[in-house]
């Protein structure tokens, strides 16, 4: 039965001897693309095939030198990426830069007007009642009451302008007045909080200027895991800007600091568009051993050597590290790059090879593998085949009945 057994063996070895088995490399190494890929050129899409750039030391120079492959590059392909995902037409940069002006009553605003020595108009409802419950309450018109000064326009204008007013018709009652005009409560002028962040919802505009970075930060500030900092939307007056938070946070960049006016919507989006995924012959050992993964991109950041480390390094065993690639789909601007890691050394250049969103680590299978895993399903047949003897009988497992 072991010369059957054998014969089965070199059968199966001589039929797939002159077969090309999937995984195997019998070709050179290519220095195109097998398949055609959509390409910009002059503002049209045309098809073409990518040429594999190798990842060598003057590539490395050459990508460094467009800050855009920088998390805080103006044109980064993470822009690119966010505009093409929500179909919006968002306005590149922030809105005109504005001098801040005093805050303007509005309706709903509540006012406290303390006229000195006249209690009685101070606080007409009573002592004991709080500045909110007794103030003047702003109507939707934008008008208030006020004993002997009659209806007075209060919205659109500065407390200062009120207190003007007041002093020149009640002056013709009270010698000598003196007045004072303060907002009590704010509730005219509201900004839209939402997104990522930790307490989403309505902040108020007061006297204070209210910036971007004022509005996050009492909003909690942003989810750090799953906040995208590089885009933050503001939506204005039917208009959509950008900004860019990180840039503000770690590039100094103080015109990302918007200041907020009533109406405005300010979106931190999500961080799930920032991914790049990892596949092929790669490890993290146990059940997840060689699968795929997506991994993300912490503030936009993430080197070659990173992604394959976090995606599990190469599997020493099944991996050709000669063969890894990266493929870069872009925006109408798709890349296709190789790294020969056959030297462990190649990686020094993989870490100063900056990812994108959305890149594609495709670690290659070595020569024969697949071979050897067909062999590693063969073996249990044949040794199933060595336990039955020459007459196919099985072999007695269990001692014989008395």
């Amino acid at each position: 039965m072991r010369k059957k057994s054998l014969s089965i063996f070199l059968i199966l070895a001589t039929l797939t001897g002159c077969t090309v088995i999937p995984g195997m490399h019998v070709s050179p190494f290519s220095s195109q693309s097998s398949v055609e890929i959509p390409v910009g050129k002059d503002n049209e899409t045309i098809l073409k095939k990518l040429n594999i750039q190798t990842i060598t030391a003057q590539k490395i120079v050459d990508l460094e030198k467009d800050f855009n492959n920088r998390s805080l590059g103006p044109n980064n392909a993470a822009n690119l990426y966010f505009d093409y995902r929500i179909g919006s037409k968002t306005v590149k940069g922030t809105p005109v830069l504005e001098n801040y002006k005093q805050y303007l009553v509005g309706p709903r605003d509540i006012l406290n007007i303390t006229v000195w020595e006249h209690p009685e108009l101070t606080i007409p409802a009573g002592e004991f009642r709080s500045a909110e419950t007794a103030g003047n309450v702003v109507g939707e018109d934008g008008t208030f009451f006020y004993p002997y000064a009659g209806i007075v326009q209060a919205a659109g204008r500065t407390v200062e302008e009120i207190r003007a007013e007041l002093t020149e018709k009640l002056s013709k009652y009270i010698e000598q007045i003196q007045l004072d005009v303060r907002v009590t409560s704010y509730r005219s002028q509201r900004v839209y909080v939402v997104g990522e962040v930790n307490q989403p919802g309505i902040q108020l505009v007061k006297d204070i200027p209210l910036t971007v970075l004022e509005a996050i930060n009492s909003a909690g500030g942003v989810k750090s895991e799953t906040a995208d900092q590089r885009n933050v939307t503001l939506t204005r007056d039917g208009k959509t800007y950008s900004i860019n938070l990180l840039s503000l946070y770690e590039g100094g960049d103080t015109t990302q600091n918007v200041m907020l006016k009533h109406g405005d919507v300010l979106n931190v989006a999500d961080n799930n568009f920032n991914k790049i995924f990892v596949l092929g012959e790669t490890t993290i050992g146990g059940s997840n051993a060689g699968r795929s993964r997506s991994l993300f991109m912490n503030k936009g950041r993430m080197t070659l050597t990173e992604a394959l480390s976090d995606g599990g390094g190469v599997n020493q065993s099944t991996a050709d590290a000669a063969r890894i690639f990266v493929f870069r789909s872009g925006i109408n601007k798709p890349e296709i790059f190789h790294l020969d890691a056959k030297s462990p050394d190649a990686l020094l250049l993989a870490d100063r090879f900056p990812l994108q969103p959305r890149d594609v680590i495709y670690v290659d299978r070595a020569e024969g593998i697949r071979w050897n895993q067909i062999i590693d399903q063969i073996q249990p047949t044949i040794t199933l085949l060595n336990a039955f003897d020459g007459s196919m009988k099985v072999k007695p497992f269990l001692a014989p009945l008395n």
